[in-house]
Order: C-alpha cells, then sequence, then structure tokens
C-alpha cells in the first residue's frame, strides 16, 4: 500500500510492534517481582553498577570540580579576611606595646628623677623639654617653666645622671637653655678624686668636652669623675658633670689635652632639674641693700 506521498504502508508493523511492547512490559514485571521475592538479579546488577561507576564519575566530574572550586575560592576569601583581620589587630598590639613600652620608659625616668630629687640638698622643680634647637651648632632647648614658675637666667639645669646645662633666657611661661657641650658654654669643675679644679668647655659635639687649661703634669686620669666646684655661684657643689675619657700629654706642650664624655645623656634627657640653691638677686634686691648701707 502507497501513500499519497509515496511512502509504502505495512499494516501488519504496528500490530507486532504493540506485541513486542506486551512482552516486554510482562517480562519486566516478572523480573521485578523474581528480583523482589528471590533477589536473583543482585549480581547482574552489581555488575551493571561497577560497568557503569567510570561513566558516572566522567559525568559528575564537572559538578564536582565546580563545587571544590567554589569551596576553594570561599576558603580563600574567608582566609584573606581573616588574615588582613589578624595584620590589624597586630598592627593594634604592637602600637599598643610601643605606647606601654614608651610608658615604662617614661616611668623609670620619673622615678630617677625623684630619686635624684630626694637626694638632693637644695630646692629643685622638674621640668619637661618642650623643644630642641634645629641647629646643629647651637645646642639650646626650652623648658616648660618659666619666670612666673620662678626660673631665672643662669639657673643651673639638671638630670638624675648629672648636669644638662643652664637657663639663658626666660620668658614667662617657658625658658630657654644651652647645653654644657654648646662651644659658648664653659663650666667650673673639679677632679672628685683629689679636688683640682680646672673649667670643662662644650666643644659642640653632644658627647664631648674639652678641659683645656689642665697643665701636662696635672694629676688626672680616664675615668676620674668631674663635678661642680661651686665656683662662680651659677651651679652648685658637687653635681656630676663627666667623666674623663682621654688624656693625652704631649712632650714640651704646657697643657695636656683631655676630654670627657658628659655624665647626663644630653642626646636623650626628657625631663630635668632646675636647681634654685639660693635666691636670685635682682636689681630691686640690690637697690635695696644699697639703701640699707647708705643708712
Amino acid at each position: 500500500m502507497v501513500d499519497s506521498r509515496g511512502n509504502s504502508r505495512n499494516p501488519s508493523r504496528i500490530p507486532a510492534l504493540g506485541t513486542r511492547t506486551l512482552v516486554l512490559v510482562i517480562i519486566s514485571i516478572l523480573l521485578m517481582y523474581f528480583d523482589h521475592r528471590e533477589n536473583h538479579l543482585d549480581a547482574v546488577r552489581n555488575g551493571i553498577g561497577v560497568a557503569v561507576y567510570p561513566f558516572q564519575l566522567i559525568v559528575d566530574a564537572p559538578v564536582r570540580f565546580w563545587d571544590w572550586l567554589g569551596e576553594s575560592t570561599a576558603s580563600r576569601n574567608d582566609l584573606e579576611r581573616e588574615v588582613g583581620r589578624l595584620k590589624a589587630e597586630r598592627l593594634l598590639t604592637n602600637a599598643r606595646l610601643q605606647r606601654l613600652t614608651a610608658l615604662e620608659a617614661e616611668n623609670a625616668r620619673l622615678r630617677a628623677l625623684l630619686d635624684a630629687r630626694n637626694k638632693v640638698r637644695d630646692e629643685v622643680r622638674v621640668a619637661e623639654i618642650m623643644a630642641v634647637d634645629a641647629n646643629p651648632y647651637e645646642h639650646n632647648l626650652v623648658i616648660d617653666i618659666g619666670s612666673r614658675d620662678g626660673a631665672y637666667d643662669g639657673q643651673a639645669i639638671v638630670s638624675a645622671d648629672g648636669v644638662v646645662g643652664q637657663v639663658i633666657k626666660t620668658g614667662l611661661m617657658t625658658s630657654q637653655a644651652v647645653l654644657i657641650s654648646d662651644t659658648d658654654h664653659a663650666l667650673p669643675v673639679e677632679v672628685n678624686r683629689n679636688g683640682l679644679r680646672t673649667i670643662a668647655v662644650g666643644t659642640g659635639k653632644i658627647s664631648r668636652l674639652d678641659l683645656p687649661f689642665l697643665p701636662n703634669n696635672a694629676d688626672i686620669r680616664a675615668g676620674d669623675l668631674l663635678v661642680t666646684s661651686g665656683l662662680g655661684g651659677a651651679f652648685p657643689a658637687g653635681y656630676p658633670v663627666a667623666v674623663v675619657d682621654t688624656v693625652t700629654r704631649i712632650p714640651q706642650e704646657p697643657f695636656a689635652d683631655v676630654n670627657a664624655k658628659p655624665s647626663a645623656a644630653l642626646d636623650q634627657v626628657r625631663e630635668v632639674m632646675l636647681i634654685w640653691s639660693a635666691p636670685p638677686v635682682t636689681d630691686t634686691d640690690e637697690s635695696s641693700s644699697q639703701e640699707v648701707d647708705d643708712e
């Protein structure tokens, strides 16, 4: 039989197809029944599972890869955030530790000043250094005590370790001071071991003083402690100034070449003490004393 398009049709194929389908359905039902009752197909099922397993792995591989990639990305992001948080905490901890270290150092300095103050017989007052002159040829600094607090020109300044300098100009609330290492500063000192008196002169170097006026045969040697002699009245006697570093005696030269290292760390000191060994003499006091003498 030929249709209008020229294709042949076999009517007997349709019943045969239905018959085969029915037979397959019946066989499937019987197999499921016997498998459910007798479990005869377990071996076949296991074999098919073994044969199909590689194909399952191949089919699941892209899915597992994307899942792994997503988990790895999330884990990396989490780790980066955690690392960032830990870095911030470390910086904060280091900042706090540095601040604590600075506070401990400040506490140690203040304790040293307090101990030194208790040992000093003169009246003293603690001052804080506010500024340091940036000019390398002038060793000047500014402290937070002025004439309102009783500071006066020429007043001695010391630290817990020794003499630091001298007030050269007072303002109302602050004062300018010169360090003993300045080239324009000279200080009467004596050797603590034998009382030999001389002058310590600043060299412009923060860790060096010169003693230019000692005879070549003077009794002085490295390691001798130099203290204030009290001459001149500006510095009370007995305060440490420097330790003799080198003594060079040149034959046929009238003076020895003697260098000393300041006892105080002039470039590290943060707090100092002003000494009132005696009330300063003012013009008013001088005029009053003259009036008393005239009377």
